[in-house]
C-alpha cells in the first residue's frame, strides 16, 4: 500500500488507484483497486475462513460496544479515537480462548479470561500511572454490587502531573457490567448472555480537590443504584481515573487534556 506525502489531498478512486484516508493516521493512503465481490465473500469455498473470522469479529465488536456504551459519560473526555478497534482487539484475544464452540461461533467469554482487560488505559497515550502516583487501594463487595477507590494522603504537588493552567482535579470510580456474548443460531448475530444486566454502570467522582494542597485523603464507593443479581457469565469491570479543572471565581472549568481512565479490576 503507498502513502501520499505530496500537497494533494483527495479520496477517491483514480483509474486502477484509489485513495483513502484512515481514522487516527496522519496523511492520505493509496491502494489498488479489486478484490472479491460481496457475494463471493458470501458464498465461496475458499472465503469460509474469511466469514468465520468476520462472524467472530463482529461478536468481539458487539463487546467492546458494551464496555464503551456502559462508560459513554466518560468516553468523550478520556478516551482516544482508536479505543473502539483496540477494545475490540482485546475481545478478540478472549474469543480465541474459547475451545468449546465451532470456529466462527467461539464465544466472547469475558468472565473465564478477566486478566486480558486488566490495566487497559482508555487513551493509549495517557497511562494513568503517567498521572496519578498517589498510594490507593480498590476493593469490591462480594455480591460485586459496589467497589472502593481508597486514596491515602498525599500532596498532588509532588505525586499528580497535572497539565498547565488546572487548579482542581476529581477522582473518579466507576463500574460498568458486560456479559459473556454468545452466538445466537436464529438470529445469526452474538447476543449478551444475560442482556438484563448487561451495559449496567455507575460512575461516582470525589469533589474537586484543589492541586496546591495536601490531601487528606478519601475513599470513594460506586454501587449499583439497584442490588443485581449478578451471575456467572458477566463480569463487573472497575475503572479509576483522574479529571483536571480551573477554578475561576467558583466555578469550575473541565480540561480536555490530561484526563485519564484505567480498567483497575474486573470481578
Amino acid at each position: 500500500m503507498a502513502r501520499q506525502k505530496g500537497l494533494m489531498k483527495y479520496v477517491g478512486t483514480i483509474g486502477d488507484v484509489r485513495h483513502f484516508k484512515i481514522k487516527g493516521q496522519q496523511g492520505f493512503f493509496a491502494g489498488m483497486v479489486g478484490g472479491p465481490t460481496a457475494e463471493q465473500v458470501k458464498t465461496a469455498p475458499e472465503f469460509e475462513r474469511t466469514r468465520e473470522n468476520m462472524n467472530e469479529f463482529g461478536g468481539c465488536a458487539r463487546a467492546g460496544k458494551s464496555v464503551r456504551t456502559a462508560l459513554s459519560a466518560l468516553m468523550s473526555k478520556m478516551a482516544d479515537s482508536q479505543v473502539t478497534g483496540r477494545l475490540t482487539s482485546v475481545m478478540k484475544k478472549i474469543n480465541l480462548e474459547d475451545g468449546t464452540e465451532a470456529r466462527g461461533y467461539r464465544k466472547v467469554e469475558i468472565s473465564t479470561q478477566r486478566n486480558y482487560l486488566l490495566g487497559f488505559e482508555f487513551d493509549k497515550k495517557l497511562s494513568l500511572s503517567g498521572v496519578f502516583n498517589a498510594p490507593y487501594d480498590v476493593t469490591h463487595t462480594a455480591g460485586r454490587d459496589s467497589a472502593d477507590f481508597t486514596v491515602a494522603p498525599f500532596n498532588p504537588a509532588d505525586l499528580i502531573s497535572a497539565p498547565s493552567g488546572a487548579t482542581h482535579f476529581r477522582l473518579i470510580n466507576a463500574l460498568a457490567v458486560v456479559a459473556d456474548f454468545v452466538y445466537n443460531a436464529t438470529t445469526g448475530t452474538y447476543e449478551p448472555d444475560d442482556i438484563v444486566n448487561n451495559e449496567l454502570s455507575v460512575i461516582e467522582y470525589s469533589p474537586y480537590i484543589p492541586l496546591n494542597t495536601a490531601f487528606a485523603g478519601s475513599t470513594l464507593t460506586a454501587t449499583f443504584p439497584t442490588a443485581p443479581t449478578l451471575g456467572t457469565n458477566v463480569t463487573v469491570i472497575q475503572c479509576i481515573g483522574i479529571e483536571f479543572f480551573q477554578e475561576v471565581n467558583g466555578n469550575y472549568y473541565a480540561f480536555n487534556s490530561g484526563n485519564c481512565l484505567r480498567i483497575e479490576d474486573a470481578f
